[in-house]
């Protein structure tokens, strides 16, 4: 349970309108029906909550948002070895690659270029190496650590839609922004279903409408170092909600080891145990709350506040908190 101490430690303000194209009416009508499924996909479990006058729709609705996640996986999952990610990765270039695959690689190699390299797609030898390293219950030298880094470069990646190229050694991984981009997928599917009301969790959240009866979603961020417990709860206010935390996947026992990586250093940033933004976009949400988690707070900050719509909560490892004056508003449980 979230004590009220721990909330009342919290910095935030009153939550903004963020600038998605699709939001819904500001209240769910009466007499809604609720379908829902959950189904692992994105090496994570999905659910997806759909509010709708028919409930023939709204199951019509959830069936294709699966179906083109499943399109996603194909696309760029790292653990599907027939994949179009997993191919380019082996062989070093993809002809006419998914138009899904070319989305999510351009933004990240934007947000590369906007960030001075903190957010690099192509840090997958480095996860490599670390994830080896801690299946045989040891930390991957200096040396090993430099020569993985060394393959690290985004520059090295050129992508159109006649091909993808990548430059010798060069391997991609889009898990700091994949699962936001399929959110804002679901969502585009569910709005040609007419539905402007859902919940949707790809490991990163977007609220549409409200619940039924007019209640904001209401939704919690998991506390870093508890993993039963809420760090605090909070309603969605339109935008997304995306998540990285050194609790997720770690390589150390104390978690100074984790599955996010400084580029110039080939190990992971000292800086947060958790940053959590808000942004107008699943896949800006998710990349900026990457890039934050690499750059630290001064330059992280200031990041969010170039970035029109974004605000932030960063969780430091001391356990202090920082807090953008957007931030949606926190909550306690009733």
């Amino acid at each position: 349970m979230l004590s009220r101490r721990r909330f009342l430690v919290l910095l935030g303000g009153a939550g903004t309108l963020g600038a998605l194209t699709f939001r819904g009416s500001s209240r769910a009508p009466a007499g809604l029906h609720c379908a829902h499924r959950s189904s692992r996909a994105l090496g994570t479990t999905v659910s997806i909550t759909v509010l709708h006058e028919k409930k023939e729709a709204a199951e019509s609705a959830i069936d294709d948002a699966f179906r083109d996640l499943e399109t996603i996986e194909e696309a760029m999952s790292l653990y599907r070895p027939e994949s179009e990610l997993s191919r380019l990765n082996r062989l070093g270039s993809l002809s006419r690659p998914h138009p899904h695959l070319l989305t999510v690689l351009r933004g990240a190699l934007r947000m590369a270029e906007e960030s001075g390299g903190a957010f690099d797609p192509t840090v997958q030898p480095l996860w490599r190496l670390h994830a080896e390293a801690a299946r045989v219950g040891r930390t991957a030298d200096a040396a090993a650590v430099e020569s993985a880094r060394r393959r690290v470069d985004w520059r090295r990646v050129t992508a159109s839609e006649e091909a993808i190229s990548l430059g010798e050694g060069t391997e991609v991984t889009l898990n700091g922004i994949a699962q936001g981009f399929a959110a804002d997928c679901v969502a585009a599917v569910l709005g040609r279903h007419d539905v402007r009301h859902a919940l949707i969790d790809t490991g990163e959240l977007l609220g549409l409408g409200r619940k039924e009866g007019g209640a904001p979603w209401r939704v919690g961020i998991q506390h870093p170092r508890q993993d039963d417990a809420y760090l605090t709860l909070l309603d969605l206010d339109g935008r997304s909600l995306a998540t990285s935390g050194d609790y997720s996947t770690a390589f150390s026992a104390d978690r100074s080891l984790n599955h996010i990586f400084d580029p110039a250093t080939g190990r992971s940033p000292p800086y947060f145990s958790s940053v959590t933004v808000a942004a107008p976009s699943g896949m800006e949400a998710d990349a900026l709350s990457t890039t934050i988690f690499v750059l630290g707070p001064e330059r992280g900050l200031d990041l969010v506040r170039r970035s029109p719509g974004a605000d932030a909560l960063l969780v430091l490892k001391d356990g202090r908190m920082l807090s953008t004056l957007g931030f949606p508003k926190l909550s306690v449980p009733v």
